[in-house]
């Protein structure tokens, strides 16, 4: 399978895409810190997906999404806390992770019973 046809990593690019867009609007003593955090939460969804993609085995494979749920659960957190500094409404944005998390969910759940 490759990581390109997949519509979790399609979405989690898209999403990454307006994160970053959004990380523009923050206050400037964010940008090394929430900001920058944010980001590398955003872009480690559809990199993981994409190196467990690139692997030689299912188990390695959903071993790399494993890591992509805990991205997911990690740019969660932060997109909650802009909300709560007031920084930006990030409720479709939450939406959106929504989808993918479960998109990821689907797939570990295909590759594991390919393997049983």
């Amino acid at each position: 399978m490759h990581h390109k046809d997949l519509e979790a990593w399609k979405l989690s690019m898209s999403l990454v895409v307006k994160i970053y867009n959004l990380t523009t609007s923050l206050p400037d003593f964010e940008r090394y810190g929430l900001a920058s955090q944010i980001c590398r939460a955003a872009v480690s969804i559809p990199s993981n997906i994409a190196e467990g993609c690139g692997r030689n085995s299912d188990k390695d494979t959903v071993r790399f999404l494993d890591i992509a749920l805990g991205s997911s659960a990690e740019l969660e957190t932060q997109l909650l806390l802009l909300e709560a500094l007031g920084y930006a409404d990030t409720k479709e944005l939450q939406q959106e992770l929504d989808k993918i998390i479960v998109l990821i969910y689907g797939l570990k759940r295909y590759l594991k019973q390919k393997t049983t």
